[in-house]
C-alpha cells in the first residue's frame, strides 16, 4: 500500500510540473491560446520591410497591439492586419509607419495618433503609410551618384 502512495503521489507532482511548465511557455513566450483580445485594422504598404506576423504596433514607444497577418492585395502591395488592444482608440487619420529598432534590430509598426474625431472601428482602414526605408537602395544610390 506505501508503494502506491509514492506512486501516486510522485504522479501528481509530474503532473503538476507539467502544468507549470506549459503555463510558462505560454507567458513567456507571449502566446495568445484563446483569441486575440482587440480589435482589427488594416493599412497598405508600398514594401512591408521585413514585418512579420506577431511584430509589435507601438505608439511614443509604447506596445499597443500586434502584426495579425501580412498578404499582398490586388495591386501587389503588402497588406497589413493588426490587431489593437480595446483600450486604445485610433483616429481615422493616423499614420501607420513601418521602423527598425536600432541599427539592426527588429521590425515594427509605429503609429502616429491624428487629429481627427473620428475613430477606427473593427475592421477600419489606416489610409496614410510610410513603407520601411530600404538601406541597400539609399547606399547603392549613393555609390552610384544618382542621389539628388
Amino acid at each position: 500500500m506505501r508503494k502506491m502512495d509514492l506512486e501516486l503521489a510522485v504522479g501528481f507532482f509530474l503532473i503538476i510540473g507539467i502544468l507549470a511548465l506549459g503555463y510558462l511557455s505560454i507567458k513567456l513566450g507571449k502566446l495568445e491560446v484563446i483569441g486575440d483580445k482587440g480589435y482589427t485594422v488594416s493599412a497598405t504598404f508600398a514594401k512591408a520591410g521585413g514585418i512579420k506576423a506577431g511584430a509589435v504596433i507601438e505608439i511614443a514607444g509604447v506596445e499597443i497591439g500586434k502584426v495579425r497577418s501580412i498578404g499582398l492585395d490586388e495591386q501587389y502591395q503588402a497588406f497589413v492586419q493588426m490587431v489593437i488592444k480595446p483600450d486604445v482608440r485610433l483616429q481615422e487619420d493616423a499614420i501607420a509607419s513601418v521602423r527598425t529598432k536600432g541599427l539592426i534590430g527588429e521590425k515594427y509598426i509605429q503609429i502616429s495618433p491624428g487629429g481627427s474625431d473620428i475613430m477606427l472601428s473593427h475592421g477600419g482602414k489606416i489610409r496614410e503609410t510610410e513603407s520601411a526605408i530600404d538601406i541597400e537602395e539609399i547606399i547603392s544610390k549613393y555609390a552610384f551618384g544618382s542621389v539628388q
